[in-house]
């Protein structure tokens, strides 16, 4: 009986959390992140190339700019300051190319559908980006997510686990 009592307990709690948690993780949760896309300028199987090898230029130039940000705010100063570094790259890169459009780079606040990268869902709703824009940028994008760092994840060794503190306490629990 006196287990009943716990379990029952724990799962009102358990679910008076997971009501507060989908209430305030609208807003939060897309605050949290940090986007990156990359736009290609049509959908031709020539523009969605360069826009791949755009997107190599771009993370292997970010990844040094962002390794050392511990906060949102800091990654999206570190992408402010080097703004105009990051176009040249790619309008240098695509000149050499043999493109005659060029590059656009901006961080903005845009509305994005709901995505999944690499097992996190990323609910639909309003997020600060990195905004690539290749010439019309009319074509498919890529994307990723540089705050956290989940871009450079599968490239510099880090495993990136998320956990749920109170499932873990609840399989303890039963576990004993």
């Amino acid at each position: 009986m006196k287990k009943v009592c716990i379990i029952l307990v724990g799962l009102s709690i358990l679910t008076a959390v997971t009501i507060l948690a989908v209430s305030f993780m609208g807003e939060s949760s897309h605050s949290a992140f940090l986007r990156l896309h990359i736009r290609a300028n049509s959908n031709t199987t020539v523009d969605q190339n360069i826009k791949y090898q755009i997107k190599e230029e771009v993370t292997t130039f970010l990844t040094p700019v962002v390794a050392n940000c511990h906060t949102k705010d800091e990654s999206m100063q570190a992408v402010q300051n080097n703004l105009k570094n990051i176009e040249e790259l790619i309008n240098t890169f695509l000149q050499k190319s043999g493109f005659r459009y060029t590059a656009r780079a901006a961080l903005k606040r845009e509305e994005f559908p709901t995505r999944v990268y690499e097992g996190v869902t990323l609910p639909a709703g309003v997020y600060d980006a990195l905004i690539i824009e290749l010439g019309t940028g009319k074509g498919d994008n890529w994307w990723c997510v540089l705050y956290p760092p989940l871009c450079f994840a599968g490239g510099m060794g880090v495993n990136i686990q998320y956990r749920v503190k109170i499932w873990e306490i609840i399989q303890n629990f039963f576990a004993n």
